[in-house]
């Protein structure tokens, strides 16, 4: 059984400039409904969130910094802990504050808790099928630009770890650099020579020729990519055999329908895309009390 863990929300120096371009996006020059309707601007006003379907929850502080940008005094209190599971008609949050900054915030805060939750319902599924095995899920690099540290918080909310954030974080060696260099042999040598300590070194592997050559030349971290079930198994083997602290990732058609027999064949983390790529929003609503 895996040790839980709380996903780590990015701090607000990093996400404040994101928010604010995004709801300058929405306000343009104004919004001509609420400002007409509200020329006072300290009425205040109180706002629930309901669940229009059954899922698990994500980015509520995130929902409430939008508002806190638009007036500072804006509350958002959760009914739902983030990462909980929530039941459609349920309420998720109450909010109290100026009613224009309820108004004006309401359709980006919601987009984005939206989106979060989806992913983090998508990834719960995936982990509940491993839950009991070592692997662990973890995400990609497959993200929407612009929402990349936001989407991989929701995935760490469903369950699932952190891969790299981005090129800078780790060596990935990738079939298009071994390609490219002539071998694995030449593209570990090279990259180790130039790299920063304590950055780590996976490799991309296809075949069990090319997961020698990767033990071979001192890879820390092996993937197996689009490999078969029986292949799988004959690798780790091979790899464990030979190293023990060589951890080993599985990649490539991964489904709900696959992952639990890919984490069986005893490899260490199963990455997938699946979470963001295949999630759909989870249907939240505002309403005025």
């Amino acid at each position: 059984m895996k040790t839980p863990f709380a996903a780590v929300l990015p701090p607000f120096l990093l996400l404040d400039q994101h928010l604010q371009s995004w709801l300058l996006e929405d306000i343009g020059r104004g919004d001509r409904t609420t400002q007409t309707l509200f020329i006072s601007r300290n009425k205040i006003g109180q706002a629930v969130w309901v669940a229009k379907e059954t899922g698990v929850i994500a980015g509520l502080p995130i929902a409430a910094r939008v508002f806190q940008l638009l007036a500072p005094q804006t509350t958002l209190m959760p009914e739902v802990a983030e990462g909980e599971a929530c039941e459609r008609g349920q309420a998720i949050a109450t909010l109290e504050g100026p009613l224009e900054a309820l108004l004006v915030g309401e359709r980006t805060a919601l987009n984005l808790a939206m989106r979060l939750s989806g992913i983090a319902t998508m990834t719960r599924k995936y982990v509940a099928l491993i839950e009991d095995l070592p692997a662990q899920l973890v995400d990609t690099r497959k993200t929407t630009p612009g929402l990349r540290l936001l989407e991989k918080y929701a995935t760490q909310v469903g369950g699932a770890v952190n891969h790299r954030m981005g090129l800078d974080d780790a060596v990935m060696i990738k079939d298009n650099h071994i390609a490219a260099v002539g071998g694995i042999g030449k593209a570990i040598a090279q990259v180790r020579a130039g790299i920063p300590y304590p950055l780590r070194i996976e490799v991309e592997t296809e075949n069990l020729e090319m997961v020698q050559e990767a033990l071979e030349h001192g890879a820390d971290i092996i993937m197996l990519d689009n490999m078969s079930l029986e292949m799988m198994r004959q690798a780790v083997e091979i790899i464990r055999r030979t190293n023990q602290l060589i951890k080993i990732e599985a990649s490539g058609n991964v489904t709900l329908e696959t992952i639990r027999p890919i984490a069986e064949t005893g490899i260490d983390y199963i990455s997938s895309s699946a979470p963001v790529t295949r999630s759909t929003w989870l249907d939240l609503s505002m309403k005025i009390r």
